[in-house]
This record gives C-alpha cells, structure tokens and sequence, in this order.
C-alpha cells in the first residue's frame, strides 16, 4: 500500500509539473488576446488537467474497477493522450527556452544594448515556435482521436488465393473466412459490430476459422454479444479455438475454481453460438471422398512469457494420412518454433494475437508496426519452404480502444490445386 501511495504522489506531482510549464506556453500564446478569450482558453487547460488527475485518482483507488472495459480504456486512452500532447508541447516549450537563454547569455556580453526592433523579432520567432509545437502536439491526438471515433471499426477484407499442390479436386476453391482477437470485452458499438458481421456473412464462406481471444478477460463479455455472433453460419461449421486472453490469466481471482469456471463458461459460449472449439484436438472433413484435417490447440507463444496450453501432440495424431492439414493456433511465434520443426505437413496455420499492434502503415510496398521488433510474423502471409503462415490483424482491439493505420480484419482464403 505504503509503495502504491509513492506512485501516486510522484505521477500526480509529476502531472502538475508538466501542467505548469506547458501553461507557461500557453500564457504566452494567447497573451495578445481579447481577456474574455484568454480566461475561456485557460479554464479549458485547468478544466482538462483536472480532470486527468482525477483519473489517476479514480484509477489508484480501485473504483474504476466496476465499470464497464470500454469505459476504463476509453479514460485512460483520453487521459494518455491528454498527457502525450503536453509531452510533445513540452519539446518546443524547452528549445524556446533553451534558445532564449543563449540570447539572453549572448548579451551579458555585448556592449551596446539590443535594439526593440531585434527584441520584437525575438518575440516573433518564440511565438512562431510555440504555435509550431502546439500544432505538432495535437497530431497525435488528432490521429489517435480519429482511430477511436472511426478506426476501430473500420472492417477491412483482406483476400487472398493460395495454391496447394496436394488439396484434393473436391476441395478446389475452398473459400475460408477467418476471424481472430474480438476482445468482446472492448466494445463500445454494437450497431458497428454487427455491420462487421454483416460484412463476414456477405463474403459467403463455406467455412469460417475463428482463431482465439474471444474476450479479454471473462467469459460475461460475451453476454451482450452472443446474439451477433451466433448468427454467423457457414456450411462446413465454425472452428475456433482459444487465444492467451481467455483463459482469465490477467485477473485476480477468488481461488483456482473460480477460474476454471470462468474458462468452461467461455468454452461453453463458444458451443452455444454453434462453433466448434478446438482443445488440442482435430476434425476430418470428408467430400466426395476426400479428405481435409483442421487442427485446433490452446495457446501456445514463444515470446513474450505468453502460455504454451496448446499440445501438438494431440490434436496432431490420427490426422497423417490426411493430404491437406490446416491448423488453428492463436499465437505466430508457434510457427518458427515448434510448427516447422516438428510438423512439416502442416499446409497453413491460422494465427491472430499481434492485431498489427492496432498502429502502423500499410501503403503498397510499405508494411511497418513497432509490432514487428517482437514478431518475425505478425500480419499478413508468410511461406518458408512450402509452408505457410497467416496472421490475421485482429477484429476488435484492447487497451487502445480503436486503430490507427491498421484496420480491423475479415480475411478471406480461397484454395486452389493449381
């Protein structure tokens, strides 16, 4: 408690100091106007750093607990991007000053004093500077706004047609659509979640992938989102499988049972909307007498200290004499490290878990996400040595609740034999 009270003092200490010096800027960009206007401007200012502190306040006492995910996120995001705008503000407000002490440095040592027309173009230049930094400081809220307000659920079809040379003839032109990383517990649109489904069921796949992290935390997220989702339908079913979010690891529980319980209430929405979840397990398809596996197992990552439930070694046996296995695994870094090692007949996996980091740029030849210093594989479609590797960007998104650059994800396979 004693260390949580420490935190408290310096973020909130640290908060005032910051609003101090970037309403120093302030001051001196709106001092050439009207008195009524500057008293409304600075009211603003104080209004939204009190507000601020009130969050840190808010979110240091527990309150904040109760309330609705897409709440919390919604007022640390304002809160972080409120604070980043001083920050970015706070570089210019430090070069002007820095400038004007060498100025003023400069002329302890001349010997005739500076002439108004000089000091004027000093003041120019100071304010020309500020007006610069208050402008570059509020891109990235701008952005950010933007990618809550629009971005998150700006649904994007992403195709792709991929040749095997060993799909059987029946199989030709399978057309998968594939979901990942709804984090239900995020939502704040339902009406917008529901034109992204709309756009799943245009696609009409004959069959749709769904690759983990159903919620963020418990299984109650999905309450208000069963009915959406239930009506997804393809011919050949819905297989999913599980992604690290949902096994309740980033929650405090009351003891281990309540934790397993929350996990077969999960693994029980899945059942209930008609999908068939995978756990370390797999299913033949048959058409026209030929065959196609889908291997589904729990989350297994190999960065980033995510959980390895997923167990190859059984959803793998019983599926070797099948042409064409498809595997469902949240997490891309089970590719390189246990996927191509050990199972070099695995055709596709199916993967999800990066969301692009719900921030990037994706214009032509240009594909950048600061993601992509953790992930070899983290959007899009990957081969080595005749394998290959899909990584979905995600549906919904979590902590920041929208994106930037980087849209929300329908992927749409079709497979070929030549």
């Amino acid at each position: 408690m004693r260390g949580n009270i420490t935190v408290l003092f310096i973020s909130i200490g640290f908060l005032l100091l910051l609003d101090w010096y970037v309403f120093s800027g302030i001051k001196a960009l709106t001092e050439l106007l009207q008195p009524a206007s500057r008293k409304i401007i600075h009211a603003i200012f104080w209004f939204f750093s009190a507000w601020t502190i009130l969050t840190v306040l808010t979110i240091f006492s527990g309150i904040y607990m109760a309330w609705p995910n897409w709440l919390k996120s919604v007022l640390i995001m304002i809160m972080f991007l409120l604070v980043l705008t001083k920050i970015v503000f706070t570089l210019f407000l430090l070069i002007n000053d820095v400038q004007r002490l060498i100025q003023w440095v400069y002329g302890l040592f001349q010997t005739t004093s500076p002439t108004t027309v000089a000091g004027d173009s000093s003041i120019s230049r100071s304010r020309f500077l500020l007006k610069v930094g208050l402008a570059v400081s509020a891109i990235p809220f701008v952005g950010m706004t933007y990618g809550i307000i629009v971005g998150a659920h700006d649904y994007t079809i992403r195709r792709k047609r991929m040749v095997l040379k060993n799909l059987p003839a029946a199989w030709n032109g399978l057309k998968i659509v594939q979901l990942s990383d709804i984090h239900s517990g995020s939502f704040y649109n339902k009406s917008a979640v529901q034109r992204g489904i709309d756009m799943v069921m245009k696609q009409k796949p004959d069959i749709i992938f769904f690759t983990g992290d159903l919620v963020n935390n418990v299984a109650t997220e999905m309450d208000d989102y069963i009915d959406l989702f239930s009506t997804l339908n393809a011919p050949l079913g819905i297989y999913s499988t599980l992604g690290n979010h949902d096994y309740g690891d980033y929650v405090a529980w009351e003891s281990p049972q309540a934790k397993q319980e929350n996990l077969t209430k999960l693994i029980g929405v899945h059942k209930k909307m008609g999908w068939d979840i995978l756990m370390n397990e797999h299913r033949i398809l048959k058409k026209d007498g030929q065959e196609l596996a889908i291997l589904g197992i729990e989350n297994w990552g190999a960065k980033g200290h995510f959980p390895k439930y997923g167990k190859m070694h059984l959803a793998y046996p019983g599926t070797e004499h099948v042409p064409v296995k498809l595997l469902l695994s949240h997490d891309p870094s089970h590719w390189d490290a246990e996927v191509r090692q050990k199972y070099k007949d695995i055709d596709i996996m199916f993967a999800g878990h990066t969301h692009g980091m719900q921030f990037g740029i994706e214009k032509g030849p240009l594909k950048w996400s600061p993601v992509q210093w953790m992930y070899d594989q983290w959007a899009g479609l990957y081969e080595k040595n005749n394998q290959y590797l899909y990584v979905n960007r995600g549906f919904g998104y979590i902590g920041f609740p929208g994106r930037v650059g980087m849209s929300p994800e329908i992927t749409v396979i079709e497979l070929f034999n030549a």
